[in-house]
């Protein structure tokens, strides 16, 4: 992985992609550099990275801050954290808008309501959404309404009304529904 990042290549790469809660704990994070070999390194750069960005004011917009050589483009909603972080020659623009698409796919599936509690009931959907916006370091997609649409026919949301369902799901959701119905 640390090949792509050293290469000189033109490509904009993330380095990381983490969201943390409001006491700087974990909810879900992915690394794409070895620029942290260790568990306990990425530990400590999210301890250091939350620390430096506490008092700030990331709440109506995201902010940016150059940390240890690293841009790091960062918004705060409710009790959680989000931040992307890229080399110190990305493109800052390109960052905001990997973070923006990011957050408003995870929005989108979330039906607004993005707080701790309901990421950590949806953290297969979030880490779906994390995976459809980069890939081993590369931005793939940063538009929210894509990112949400493909997560949504990789994790079927059988509450979601038939009329929000493709007929596959549909399908799968009645299904499931018949074979509950059958077991009881």
């Amino acid at each position: 992985m640390s090949a792509f990042f050293l290469s000189g290549n033109s490509c904009p790469a993330v380095k990381n992609i983490l969201i943390l809660d409001s006491e700087g704990k974990r909810v879900a994070v992915k690394y794409y550099s070895d620029e942290w070999p260790t568990n306990s390194a990425k530990l400590a750069f999210e301890k250091s990275l939350f620390g430096r960005t506490l008092k700030s004011n990331a709440r109506t917009e995201a902010e940016i801050t150059i940390f240890d050589s690293n841009i790091v483009i960062y918004k705060f909603v409710q009790d959680l954290h989000f931040f992307i972080t890229g080399g110190d020659d990305e493109n800052e623009l390109l960052l905001a808008t990997v973070l923006q698409g990011l957050f408003d796919a995870i929005a989108l599936r979330l039906r607004n309501t993005i707080d701790k509690r309901e990421a950590l009931e949806n953290l297969d959907v979030i880490f779906l959404c994390i995976d459809e916006v980069v890939d081993q370091g590369m931005i793939l997609e940063t538009d929210a309404n894509a990112i949400a649409g493909k997560v949504a026919i990789q994790n079927m949301d059988a509450s979601a009304t038939l009329s929000e369902q493709t007929i596959s799901q549909a399908l799968a959701s009645a299904r499931e529904h018949l074979t509950k119905t059958l077991l009881k």
